[in-house]
């Protein structure tokens, strides 16, 4: 018995769907960041387990109200903890966000309704509940490394309810 055919995802002739990541232009492989900035948290690891933990404690270049980076150009000099992400590693990196884009496509699977490739709009990352925006609590120039683990939190692990859905919910009409 076959498996039934998956149905058309709405995305098909999408670069992201037509290239593997190799085959992307530079501005097409930085068009795959949904700008949510949960990459940009500080994470700890347990050495024992590899369990990834993250934190409301975001990278001191991190603009956590346009969740950006304040120095993008200049980011593993100055932060020299910064991974850049590359068609390699998004394949192996435990921490990346089950949200994030590069490993969504990496994976073969469709981009959520508000990533703003899909949406048309930076904004509907921030509509939808996933960018850190307003939930980040310091930097790590603020927050010494010993104190992180009082830092751990769970919300970036796991999609709001809205963000979960097919398509952009309905605003009601005033």
């Amino acid at each position: 018995m076959t498996a039934a055919p998956k149905p058309p995802s709405g995305q098909e002739g999408s670069f992201w769907k037509t290239k593997t990541l190799e085959e992307m232009s530079s501005a097409e492989w930085e068009s795959l960041c949904d700008g949510c900035a949960r990459c940009c948290l500080e994470k700890l690891e347990d050495e024992d387990t590899g369990q990834i933990y993250f934190t409301h404690v975001s990278c001191s270049l991190l603009d956590a109200g346009l969740c950006a980076c304040k120095d993008y150009e200049n980011r593993s000099r100055k932060v020299p903890g910064c991974v850049r992400l590359t068609p390699e590693n998004v394949r192996t990196l435990n921490w990346l966000p089950p949200s994030c884009g590069y490993k969504l496509v990496a994976e073969g699977r469709d981009l959520y309704w508000w990533h703003p490739l899909v949406s048309g709009d930076p904004n509907t990352v921030h509509e939808a509940g996933v960018s850190v925006r307003g939930r980040v609590e310091g930097t790590e120039d603020d927050i010494p490394d010993a104190d992180l683990e009082d830092h751990i939190v769970q919300w970036p692990e796991r999609l709001p309810k809205r963000a979960r859905l097919k398509k952009r919910p309905k605003v009601p009409k005033k």
